[in-house]
């Protein structure tokens, strides 16, 4: 399904659920440092609306992104049940950090606060995670990595989510993989040298995980100028929400994340 250009939030407008949709409805929300984007889908994960997109507010605070969260379930009522992916570590609901958004995110109870503001069940988790239950095949070892803002990733061995990795923030070379192929290193080496520490890294994931594919997502990997080896995908941004149904496949699924 194609996505709809980024619109101001006073223009989206309602989104009606099919009378056929199959239930439960869920309302996949991606989070991220540029923008906000959310989809319905049905019980087998299919998008049943197109994707809505507003932007991340300037200063990101909990309270000023919660607000536009109120916005976009507005214009896609009719859900049943919610499933985010939030751009920091997540445990049981509950966001501990969130380095590319507002310091107001530490220790925030997520989950509740949605589940109390839309009287709805809802789901947090690593938005790299959710990416990756959209994208992977539950065939032996495979990691995702999304390079937006920051630099996320997400493990799996057999489907199985291996919770807690924050690869970003982990030190390499001099720094952090971040530093170098998230954004700021974009900015800070340019595309060509940026190009050449994204190859470094996936040499160097592939020799630590020894993951058998590799997907990559995020609205960077538009910037790859080369080759990819075989086994190394370039997922769309619209896995970030498709992965959202596969949180409640799994009831312990939940307080594992």
């Amino acid at each position: 399904m194609t996505p709809k250009a980024a619109a101001s939030p006073d223009s989206v407008k309602k989104t009606p659920i099919a009378a056929s949709a199959k239930r439960p409805v869920t309302l996949a929300i991606d989070i991220g440092g540029s923008g906000l984007k959310a989809m319905l889908l049905n019980a087998s994960g299919e998008a049943i609306s197109e994707r809505e997109r507003i932007a991340t507010p300037a200063i990101p605070t909990s309270t000023a992104v919660l607000t536009e969260l109120d916005k976009l379930a507005a214009a896609l009522p009719g859900f049943d049940r919610v499933s985010v992916g939030f751009p920091g570590v997540v445990k049981r609901g509950t966001t501990y950090n969130a380095f590319n958004l507002h310091p107001t995110w530490a220790k925030f109870p997520l989950q509740a606060e949605l589940e109390k503001r839309w009287k709805n069940p809802a789901r947090v988790a690593n938005d790299s995670a959710v990416q990756g239950f959209g994208a992977i095949k539950g065939e032996g070892v495979e990691m995702i990595i999304t390079l937006g803002t920051g630099m996320g990733n997400s493990l799996f061995t057999w489907g199985r989510l291996c919770p807690g990795l924050e690869l970003g923030h982990h030190p390499w070379k001099k720094y952090t993989y971040e530093d170098y192929i998230g954004r700021r290193g974009l900015d800070k080496y340019g595309k060509k040298r940026w190009n050449k520490h994204l190859q470094e890294a996936i040499a160097q994931t592939a020799n630590t995980f020894n993951w058998d594919h590799l997907y990559l997502g995020g609205g960077n990997t538009k910037k790859i100028e080369f080759k990819l080896p075989e086994n190394v995908t370039i997922v769309p941004n619209e896995t970030g929400l498709l992965g959202g149904v596969a949180l409640w496949k799994d009831d312990t699924l939940a307080a594992k994340l």
